[in-house]
């Protein structure tokens, strides 16, 4: 298993996905041999200095908490980095819509992370799309929109929950219904409660979801309200004061207003009759 870079950045930058082709090596996505980081700094576009947010050892610090925490189930980290990441990037969606952000932080500052998290056996290969992949499957932009949609307000809890279930956050990311936050919050509530357990479930359901979505807007049957942005610019502001995220305790996101409970609960119920006659593969229907 490869070790990080000799040459590890100070600060994040945007490396672009044309300069990227020439670090994502064979030897790498093997997990034997990663590039030294100099050639690499020199190819990269700087992020305006002066903001703590960009700053590359609170990230470092986290992966190697994560790398030692759960190296005997490598899949649990996931539901511990999520919220973490996202509390210490401060990110708006704009900023985590710039794949050149995650093609750097993946290849610049912990290449090692990525191969310790995704490279499926010893002589396997890890997909190039944890390095430079889609959102919904590089291996950091998907922990951090994962807290994103999964957030409700500033409790991360539900986070957690979400991402404990791989199935979920690599289905349900996909699909647009999923920035409804009372639609994520009832999928979590289903999860939390036990009425959905396994991944062939969780894929059921999403079906489900989505076909009945073709006809029923769920923001006319579960509303949400409307997030004032300021809160969220508050606390990127903030950043620049913030301490180190706790490793035990789960941190806080911006300070909004939750998802209403009446749509939340109203969504839940609505999925549980759902999921009733959800095409689950291996599950047997009565009659």
């Amino acid at each position: 298993m490869i070790a990080q870079p000799h040459h590890v950045p100070e600060r994040l930058a945007l490396l672009s996905g044309s300069a990227v082709d020439t670090f994502l090596t064979e030897g790498l996505l093997a997990g034997e041999q990663v590039h030294s980081g100099l050639d690499l700094a020199k190819v990269v576009e700087p992020l305006p200095e002066g903001d703590a947010r960009w700053e590359v050892e609170p990230i470092r610090s986290l992966v190697e908490d994560a790398m030692f925490e759960f190296r005997e189930d490598r899949t649990k980290a996931d539901a511990w980095l999520a919220p973490r990441l996202h509390a210490t990037l401060r990110l708006t969606r704009r900023d985590a819509a710039d794949k050149r952000l995650w093609n750097h932080l993946a290849l610049a500052v912990a290449p090692d992370y990525v191969v310790w998290r995704h490279l499926p056996k010893p002589g396997g290969r890890v997909a190039a799309e944890r390095f430079r992949g889609p959102a919904d499957r590089q291996c950091f932009s998907r922990l951090w929109w994962a807290a994103e949609l999964f957030r409700n307000g500033p409790d991360y809890e539900p986070v957690e929950i979400a991402c404990g279930n791989q199935d979920l956050i690599h289905t349900i990311q996909r699909m647009d219904l999923i920035d409804h936050r009372p639609t994520a919050q009832a999928l979590v509530r289903l999860l939390r409660g036990g009425k959905i357990t396994t991944g062939r479930e969780v894929v059921g359901l999403s079906v489900a979801i989505n076909a009945a979505g073709a006809t029923l807007i769920y923001d006319v049957l579960a509303q949400d309200t409307i997030r004032d942005p300021a809160h969220l610019q508050n606390w990127i502001a903030e950043a620049q004061t913030a301490p180190p995220v706790s490793r035990h305790l789960l941190p806080e996101g911006p300070d909004e207003d939750p998802a209403p409970e009446e749509a939340v609960s109203a969504l839940t119920g609505y999925f549980a009759e759902l999921f009733e006659t959800a095409p689950v593969r291996g599950r047997a229907h009565e009659g």
